[in-house]
């Protein structure tokens, strides 16, 4: 992520005024970060990751895994490359319809590092919306192919080649896959 110019003092409120930008920017303690452009194997694993969330728990009512979806909450307003929303606590408007806009945290933000990407404001904002009530965190490295999963209270775990991953607590019993299986997808058969 690269920080942007932002005028003095910029507030959250000017900040999500301000048109949108591609690719995406964040707001970030009174900064403004642009996410890098997403490359081959971090759009490849976004995709087919949240679609495989939602095969599994959306016919069940249980979640719903959204891509590139600006959460606002805290102070900050980010955007993990996927959020995972409890059904429950998806905000929805009047004709109960999704809502455009997400002022709550997610409940499992899995962000995919890119090569050009600093994985230290990253793990701050998995860490952030740990703070704030998130339940769990994955910080996916495609280069290394490993995946470091964080959890509220607890030291991060690296988990790689057929370690089974950790996932939201209401999935357990319908997604289980390991480091492996995550990145079979970006081999094309």
């Amino acid at each position: 992520m690269t920080a942007i110019q932002s005028p003095p003092k910029l507030s959250l409120t000017e900040f999500l005024e301000m048109p949108e930008t591609k690719p995406a920017s964040e707001y970030i303690d009174g900064n403004i970060y642009q996410k890098p452009m997403p490359k081959g194997k971090h759009s490849r694993l976004q995709i087919r990751f949240a679609t495989q969330i939602n095969q599994v728990a959306e016919p069940e009512h249980i979640a719903s895994a959204f891509t590139e979806l600006r959460c606002t909450f805290g102070g900050r307003s980010i955007i993990p490359d996927i959020t995972v929303f409890s059904w429950q606590r998806i905000p929805l408007d009047a004709n109960g319809e999704i809502e455009n806009t997400f002022e709550i945290h997610p409940d499992w933000t899995i962000e995919i590092l890119s090569p050009d990407q600093s994985p230290t404001r990253v793990i701050d904002n998995i860490l952030f919306c740990l703070n704030h009530g998130t339940e769990l965190g994955w910080l996916i490295d495609p280069q290394e192919k490993l995946i470091m999963i964080f959890k509220p209270g607890k030291q991060p775990e690296t988990k790689q080649n057929g370690d089974m991953l950790s996932v939201l607590s209401s999935l357990e019993d319908l997604l289980q896959l390991s480091v492996q299986d995550l990145f079979s997808c970006l081999i094309l058969n």
